[in-house]
């Protein structure tokens, strides 16, 4: 079962239910946001609540697609309000990438990378009710910089790269007492600058401030422990690159639950009616193959078990050479 967000061709918003072929409106829904609230007022499930609905007009998910009026599948009406946040290191194989791309100080010493990978081996995956390791986090931005399924990707003047990073993303919303709710799950592209972090890993939480797409449409319920996707990039029409990427907790370091708590475990990220972004983070990036995207160039991430694909286009922001003068008050 799949919620989305969709602007309606009349005007006006609607939230989506898909299951199998057929999608419908949820009604009385705008928002998927409005309607987890209802369901955490009414103590029960998302799923739930959106099938106590009832069943509205039908929707075609692939023309609104092709029609740009996807939406994220979450957001917020106060942007400010939703988090993009993420981790790394978190999946087998994600620790070679990164070693390969900052190098070891002196043969035979590990990265740190390569340490904390071992130390989410080691300790990332406790017992139930215990805490384990934390992993590599980072923030990516509010929700300014959500990009919606189909809209396009923006990389600064500054940046140095425009690479995609095939990921599944936990959606969150926090209940009126502080409870973080876990909504589902989403494909996402969180988008990165892989140069710049080649440069000085310490330079990593400079190329995450990057604008980021998931969708586009969310999962309910459980995430499949092994799940199977595809990552491209696409030039004028064909496929420039392709590799496959595993995905689910049968391919991680680290249990969702033990990411979860890392992150939530901070009051600030516990204020009632934010939204949360969280990136699970991956092994497979075409930067890895000595891919460099270009504008115009398609990134295309899909998994079957997290519901359509994710294509978004990348754009390249015009040079302000300028740099940026703070005013005096």
């Amino acid at each position: 079962m799949f919620l989305s967000q969709l602007l309606l061709p009349g005007g006006g918003r609607g939230v989506a239910l898909r299951e199998g072929d057929a999608a419908h409106l949820v009604p009385g829904a705008e928002s998927t946001r409005d309607l987890a609230q209802a369901a955490i007022a009414a103590g029960r499930g998302l799923a739930e609540e959106a099938a106590r609905r009832g069943r509205g007009a039908p929707v075609d998910l692939a023309q609104a697609l092709a029609e740009g009026r996807v939406l994220p599948p979450v957001d917020h009406p106060d942007p400010a309000h939703l988090h993009l946040t993420g981790t790394g290191l978190t999946h087998l194989g994600s620790a070679a990438t990164r070693d390969a791309m900052h190098g070891a100080p002196d043969a035979g010493e590990l990265t740190d990378s390569m340490k904390m990978f071992r130390m989410g081996l080691e300790g990332g995956k406790p017992r139930p009710g215990e805490a384990g390791v934390q992993p590599e986090w980072f923030y990516k931005g509010n929700g300014h910089a959500a990009v919606a399924p189909g809209a396009p990707l923006a990389s600064p003047a500054f940046a140095l790269d425009a690479g995609e990073e095939p990921e599944i993303a936990g959606l969150y919303l926090i209940g009126p007492d502080g409870t973080p709710f876990r909504l589902g799950f989403a494909l996402g592209n969180e988008f990165s600058d892989h140069v710049t972090e080649r440069g000085n890993y310490l330079w990593l939480a400079h190329s995450k401030l990057r604008p980021a797409s998931f969708g586009p449409e969310m999962l309910l319920g459980a995430l499949p422990q092994h799940v199977e996707g595809s990552s491209r990039i696409l030039r004028d029409g064909a496929v420039l690159w392709e590799r496959p990427f595993l995905s689910g907790e049968a391919n991680m370091s680290h249990s969702i639950a033990n990411l979860e708590h890392h992150h939530f475990k901070y009051a600030l990220f516990r204020q009632p009616g934010d939204v949360h972004v969280h990136f699970f983070g991956t092994a497979t990036l075409s930067f890895a193959d000595g891919v460099h995207a270009r504008p115009g160039d398609v990134f295309q991430i899909e998994a079957p078990a997290l519901g359509l694909p994710l294509r978004n286009p990348l754009v390249q922001l015009p040079n302000d050479a300028a740099p940026v003068a703070v005013a005096t008050l």
